[in-house]
């Protein structure tokens, strides 16, 4: 079964395509087919006027047509299509994405931080770990920042900040918003225990990458600071030369790499392990729950 999922993020609009099918003890295995990302990079409207500016809005429409081509071509009957920060905070937001239906039949629903969280824990990777520990997933997106907590076993609280990349990009980001996350994590982590994170994004993934890290190997908090500081060092020019970066990545990996940090010393967590998971593929899990639900039903 083809299963695919838009999401619509602050920096980037990614459709992956994957197919679901059951593995020899009867669980579901997901493999991706293909993941296009294009960087619209809304939120750099959004974050500056609250309004998407009609070319960006074009870009937009434009790219959900070429994914609508794709659905088609890979015969996907099951698709689940969201938008995140950018969207949430555009006054024109649900204008565009009326039109984007109307010129795609695409249904692009724009969900609330709360429930990014929950999609993002869709991927339940923490309940393949070590049931002893807690583990807490950082989304860190363009707009927002999602925390989802899970602890024995069970999901203990998913919260989202608006603190993003592209956000702190435009000096968007105040002290109390910082204050508020801080005394968030210490007030509901207070006497948990030793705390594994798991991280989520492009940004993420990119380090990890670029870490040579073999896959299933965490990587230090201190290792975060040390690409922090070094990343720091060069322009966003120099960063896409040196480190074969997009620019779309290149700007915003220092202070993704800055909220991953911080979120990390204010959880107490020496290493965070990079799966390789983001909104899409959680979205892509809850799809087919729905399905599954329904036929159940039937």
């Amino acid at each position: 079964m083809k299963l695919a999922a838009i999401d619509i993020g602050s920096n980037a609009a990614r459709l992956l395509i994957s197919e679901a099918s059951p593995n020899n003890a009867g669980k579901m295995d997901f493999t991706k087919v293909n993941l296009v990302r294009v960087p619209l990079r809304l939120g750099f409207d959004v974050f500056a006027t609250q309004m998407i500016s009609e070319k960006r809005a074009t870009c937009l429409i434009d790219t959900i047509r070429a994914y609508k081509l794709l659905l088609d071509v890979y015969e996907v009957k099951y698709l689940k299509a969201c938008a995140t920060s950018a969207m949430r905070d555009a006054q024109n937001g649900m204008a565009i994405l009326s039109e984007v239906k109307e010129q795609t039949g695409i249904d692009i629903k724009i969900i609330s931080g709360q429930e990014e969280a929950s999609f993002i824990y869709e991927n339940h990777v923490a309940e393949q770990l070590d049931s002893s520990k807690s583990y807490l997933y950082i989304d860190v997106g363009g707009g927002s920042t999602e925390l989802t907590f899970f602890s024995k076993k069970e999901l203990i609280f998913k919260e989202s900040f608006n603190i993003g990349t592209i956000r702190l990009l435009h000096n968007q980001v105040a002290d109390g918003s910082w204050q508020q996350m801080k005394d968030f994590l210490k007030n509901n982590l207070r006497g948990v225990g030793p705390v594994v994170a798991i991280g989520s994004g492009g940004n993420i993934n990119k380090v990890f990458s670029l870490s040579k890290r073999k896959e299933g190997k965490p990587l230090s908090l201190d290792t975060l600071k040390d690409y922090y500081k070094e990343f720091s060092s060069f322009s966003v020019e120099e960063r896409i030369h040196i480190y074969n970066l997009r620019e779309d990545r290149a700007d915003v990996i220092v202070p993704a790499l800055q909220i991953y940090i911080n979120v990390m010393r204010w959880a107490d967590t020496p290493e965070i392990f990079v799966p390789k998971i983001g909104l899409a593929d959680g979205l892509i899990h809850a799809l087919h729950a729905e399905i599954a639900a329904a036929t159940a039903r039937l």
